[in-house]
């Protein structure tokens, strides 16, 4: 049975990105994740653990780390497609697709359409600055991975409402964004955390 023309795939063979450097690399912080199990009460952690953006905690306590492996394979043999929200790889000779539906299911996150995704508008209030003076954060900036672990030793005497919006800052730059525990995060994401029922619920 003859195969039928493809696309031609993203990377050439033998020059996909490596794996250590390009997947998960800056998602996998243990100090993260144990500053913020050992910082929230019992029930502050369970209310994290149980919301939308639990899935992150789930898979870290699964110890996931081979989605790291299969997200890899996936992006290595990515077809080169036109269409956005979609993701296009050879398994074996055949072609499989993964979406934005295939990731709704799998996560249960929010992947409803959205205008001005990256940049939400977001008040800078009182409380607002409050809160990222305690972090020791500057107001027009996001919190990088550091800044979150440093708060996470300090936050014992903060409303519980401050402690949760910092559990879920953990998640977001510690999972969601992944960057260099000493980049900074988009703030105008990061600011969504004063507002946690949006926050959880932003695509």
């Amino acid at each position: 049975m003859d195969l039928p023309a493809l696309p031609q795939r993203m990377y050439t063979l033998g020059e996909e990105p490596p794996a250590l450097k390009s997947i998960s690399y800056h998602t996998d912080d243990s100090k993260l994740f144990t500053a913020l199990r050992r910082a929230l009460n019992a029930d502050e952690y369970e209310e994290l653990k149980e919301s939308k953006l639990g899935v992150f905690i789930k898979f870290k306590e699964l110890n996931f780390g081979w989605a790291s492996r299969l997200v890899h394979y996936m992006l290595s043999f990515q077809l080169n497609i036109k269409k956005k929200y979609e993701l296009w790889s050879l398994v074996g000779p055949q072609p499989v697709r993964f979406s934005q539906l295939e990731f709704k299911h799998l996560t249960g996150l929010n992947c409803d359409y959205i205008e001005d995704l990256e940049n939400p508008r977001v008040e800078v209030t009182k409380e607002m600055a409050a809160f990222w003076e305690m972090m020791g954060v500057d107001v027009d900036a996001g919190p990088t991975t550091e800044h979150i672990k440093a708060a996470f030793g300090k936050c014992e005497k903060w409303s519980r409402e401050d402690r949760v919006r910092l559990g879920y800052l953990a998640v977001f730059t510690g999972f969601i964004e992944g960057r260099k525990y000493s980049t900074a995060t988009r703030a105008s994401l990061a600011r969504l955390v004063m507002d946690l029922e949006r926050f959880e619920n932003y695509p």
